[in-house]
């Protein structure tokens, strides 16, 4: 195990700084870093836009339980709490895919179960890897596509933000 996909996500206090210093974190992994988008929040809970990345990370020595500690900990220099279920936060590590790992821990659900309904990572994804496939559920573009028309309402990508290190 060794390829990871991450998604990044932050509405609270200053998002561009989050997202970097996650970039930052995972700089010596890196292969590829998506154009930053902000997106409407959703889940039902009041709050602010999102800014929301992913990163494609590769490194021999960490399996998918060492992406998630690394994306925790991550979260945790961001000063993440975790109050309200899909409420603000500082930063958010989501663990994408490992691999062609599949994990039904509760701790880590690989492919991360939410996937194929978020256009928020579906999109950026592409961008960076436009042949990607989520296993078990097929080509992005495909997922993307079966989302409808109206998938990308409320995402607006944001060329004047950069995420700093890019390979």
């Amino acid at each position: 195990m060794t390829r990871a996909v991450l998604s990044l996500g932050s509405n609270l206090g200053d998002r561009l700084a989050h997202l970097r210093a996650a970039v930052a974190g995972f700089a010596d992994v890196l292969v590829a870093a998506s154009p930053v988008y902000e997106t409407a929040p959703w889940g039902g809970v009041e709050q602010d836009d999102f800014l929301n990345a992913v990163l494609i990370v590769d490194d021999p020595r960490t399996d998918a339980w060492g992406w998630l500690r690394r994306g925790q900990a991550a979260e945790q220099e961001a000063g993440r709490v975790r109050e309200v279920r899909w409420g603000p936060r500082t930063l958010d590590v989501d663990i994408v895919t490992v691999d062609d790992v599949d994990s039904t821990d509760p701790e880590l659900l690989l492919p991360h179960p939410g996937t194929p309904e978020r256009a928020t990572v579906l999109r950026p994804w592409l961008d960076v890897d436009p042949n990607a496939v989520l296993p078990g559920r097929g080509p992005v573009t495909a997922l993307l596509a079966a989302l409808g028309p109206d998938a990308e309402n409320g995402m607006r990508r944001r060329d004047d933000l950069t995420l700093g290190t890019r390979p």
